[in-house]
């Protein structure tokens, strides 16, 4: 009689048996050790979600970065003061000594030798010899650092003391906004004035060394002199470049050196707009302050006629837009009176509430004094024509080029009284002859 396998037994006898602890596949132990991994990473339920975490962390890193600022500023400002000292400290030993100017070079290349033997390199005699024209060209100012205003009364009641002092430049102390390599670079102006023009735009719109360089070689200070009457001049140096009138904002010429204009005989408008798109934001920085692309050939309606304006940008301080039309010849009455149209056209169909009057720009390689003395460009607020060139002028040609557009002024200033003098003296005739 044959026996049959009982279950209950199975069980009892496989329960009674050890058992050895069950082996997971490698890929589950993977998973598992990953999980646990997962688990100490993951942020408690009391922590904000992924994207408040992220906005800490860019808080954190912008009080980080602006430390960092601060203190690759107060080391600058701290150079810029010791080098004044250095500089001041040359200059009297020097005078205390021989009157003659190899005794002077002699002191610099011992003092030279003598802090690069203890220091190493940053005082060879090239550098000394700018410390000590550092010290001259600025031996007026105060060794000090003066720093923004904390708020806007404050900046408000600065801006007012600078403006009163309408005789003497107010400037005290150094920027925390210029290197030592800004100040380097303005001591070799020996304009006082223009000198103290470049270093107020320099701190204000925080140029880099690069582009005060560039303002410095394409003369900006004798190109917004040609808007400028002497009482303008004097302001330009305490004050810097303010916006307040669209006239403030023209220059001329306008310096496009930058373009790289292919050298032809033939040369189109359109080729000229490209090129200018081509390179926008050097363009925006030759144009001037707070302006903003906007269009290229714009579209007016008038009627059943369009007409297409080059270029057009908008004016962040004044508010208004200014449209920019691009010619390669010589200025004509044609081209005021397409710009008026275009700016009396776009004041109806392309201002929204809030804006300010449209700007007129005609950018021409050459401009004709007698039509803007004699058209609608003469004593208007809104339309102006300026002369761009595609090179870097001379001082001397920008120095004769102010002087031209001063007796022009002057000339326009003169005609009126003379024209309003005539009728009067023919009117004396008629009524002596009547007499």
């Amino acid at each position: 009689m044959t026996k049959r396998w009982s279950p209950k037994k199975a069980s009892k006898t496989g329960a009674n048996a050890p058992r050895s602890a069950p082996t997971k596949p490698a890929s589950k132990r993977r998973k598992a050790l990953a999980k646990k991994v997962a688990a100490t990473s993951r942020p408690s339920r009391e922590l904000a979600s992924a994207r408040d975490l992220t906005a800490l962390v860019e808080r954190v890193m912008e009080i980080i970065e602006q430390a960092q600022t601060r203190v690759v500023r107060a080391v600058n400002s701290a150079m810029v003061l010791a080098y004044w000292h250095i500089g001041r400290e040359i200059v009297e030993f020097v005078q205390q000594g021989s009157a003659r100017a190899e005794y002077g070079e002699q002191v610099v290349e011992a003092l030279s030798d003598h802090l690069l033997a203890r220091l190493g390199r940053g005082y060879s005699v090239t550098n000394l010899r700018y410390f000590r024209l550092f010290y001259l060209q600025y031996r007026e100012r105060l060794p000090e650092i003066h720093h923004e205003a904390p708020d806007e009364s404050s900046a408000k009641d600065a801006a007012k003391k600078r403006h009163e002092a309408r005789d003497e430049l107010d400037i005290q102390g150094f920027s925390s906004h210029l290197s030592w390599t800004h100040y380097r670079t303005l001591t070799k102006l020996d304009d006082p004035v223009a000198r103290a023009f470049y270093e107020i735009e320099a701190a204000r719109e925080n140029w880099s060394v690069p582009h005060l360089e560039r303002q410095i070689h394409t003369q900006l200070h004798l190109r917004l002199l040609k808007s400028r009457d002497k009482e303008g001049v004097m302001e330009l140096a305490r004050r810097g470049q303010t916006v307040e009138r669209p006239i403030d904002l023209m220059k001329s010429p306008v310096v496009l050196d930058f373009l790289s204009l292919p050298d032809r005989s033939v040369l189109r408008e359109s080729d000229l707009e490209t090129a200018i798109l081509s390179k926008l934001s050097q363009f925006l920085l030759e144009l001037g302050k707070g302006f903003a692309f906007v269009a290229r050939q714009k579209r007016l309606a008038f009627e059943d006629e369009h007409f297409f304006v080059d270029l057009v940008f908008y004016n962040v301080i004044l508010k208004c837009y200014l449209l920019v039309d691009l010619k390669l010849g010589k200025l004509t009455h044609q081209d005021v009176g397409q710009m008026d149209s275009y700016v009396r056209l776009f004041d109806a169909q392309g201002c929204t509430p809030g804006d300010g009057p449209t700007i007129g720009l005609i950018l021409c390689a050459e401009k004709n004094e007698t039509i803007a003395r004699y058209s609608i460009l003469h004593e208007h607020q809104q339309l102006f024509a300026a002369k761009y060139v595609t090179y870097l002028p001379s001082e001397e040609e920008l120095q004769r080029e102010l002087e031209r557009d001063r007796h022009v002024a002057e000339a326009m200033i003169e005609t009126p009284h003379a024209e309003k003098a005539r009728p009067t003296k023919r009117s004396t005739r008629s009524k002596r002859a009547k007499k």
